[in-house]
């Protein structure tokens, strides 16, 4: 059940405001028998009210009375407190997280062999974002088959605004894809790549074929493979992480080849 408390009221001066709504205006000794918030502690609580200005007091009287803003204006205000913390604390933890970028940002040992594998839909999405989000020079995509990165929910455009925020980083992006990978593309799908990536001088899109498979390749050291499922080859059943820069030596060498023959992409292919 919802309290005053919970808007950052304590128990006090929840009883002292409640009180005050149903007495209207009393003197601070009156409020301390009609609410139980002991005489000793009622003028503090009652300073709180006013600075949360909650309350309204007629200094003039002797002895001075208070009476209640309405609850209305008493709950925005409430909120209105509520939200300034919230956009305080975010704005604290945002400059937490930005000296700890720099103090946590250590060198990966790039010469030992390390591989993670994600099952099921939202977690391989959330593996190739997280690899998307770790590139510092360059990100390689080969789509050879249809591919849930491409498709036409919330995991293109997941995947669209990984790729624009490597490409602020300085990051250049490389898309490979068969012509008929591009056919079978809905339109909205090539209109949202285009449209958003196409323009920026560090992004590339080519087509070659014969391709297999989907994989990415990041900063050379690093290959993402995607496993479709079986049963639904336009569902990524498990995506592979594989750290290994001498089999990703493997992968650039059988790709380089085809990039420099493919051809690039018009935006009215």
């Amino acid at each position: 059940m919802a309290n005053l408390r919970d808007l950052g009221l304590s128990e006090y001066e929840a009883r002292a405001y409640r009180a005050l709504l149903r007495t209207g205006p009393t003197t601070a000794k009156e409020l301390s028998r009609a609410s139980d918030v002991p005489m000793g502690r009622v003028y503090d609580v009652l300073n709180s009210l006013e600075q949360y200005n909650l309350v309204r007091s007629q200094a003039a009287s002797r002895p001075k009375k208070y009476v209640a803003v309405e609850p209305d204006a008493a709950l925005d205000r409430l909120l209105d407190d509520k939200k300034r913390e919230l956009e305080e604390k975010a704005q604290q933890y945002e400059n937490i997280v930005d000296e700890l970028v720099d103090e946590l940002d250590a060198a990966e040992p790039v010469d030992q062999q390390f591989w993670t594998a994600a099952v099921g839909p939202e977690e391989t999405v959330d593996l190739l974002l997280e690899r998307l989000s770790a590139a510092d020079e360059q990100i390689v995509m080969v789509a050879g088959s249809a591919s849930p990165q491409f498709d036409l929910g919330e995991v293109s455009e997941l995947v669209v605004e990984g790729l624009e925020d490597a490409l602020s980083r300085g990051v250049t992006v490389s898309l490979l894809m068969t012509p008929t990978m591009v056919e079978s593309l809905p339109r909205s799908v090539g209109e949202r790549y285009t449209s958003q990536l196409a323009d920026h001088p560090d992004f590339d899109v080519r087509i070659a074929e014969p391709l297999q498979g989907t994989f990415n390749l990041i900063d050379d050291v690093e290959v993402v493979i995607e496993v479709p499922n079986p049963l639904d080859p336009g569902e990524a059943f498990a995506m592979i992480d594989l750290k290994d820069p001498d089999f990703a030596a493997d992968v650039r060498a059988e790709f380089d080849p085809r990039w420099e023959a493919a051809e690039p992409l018009s935006l009215s292919d």
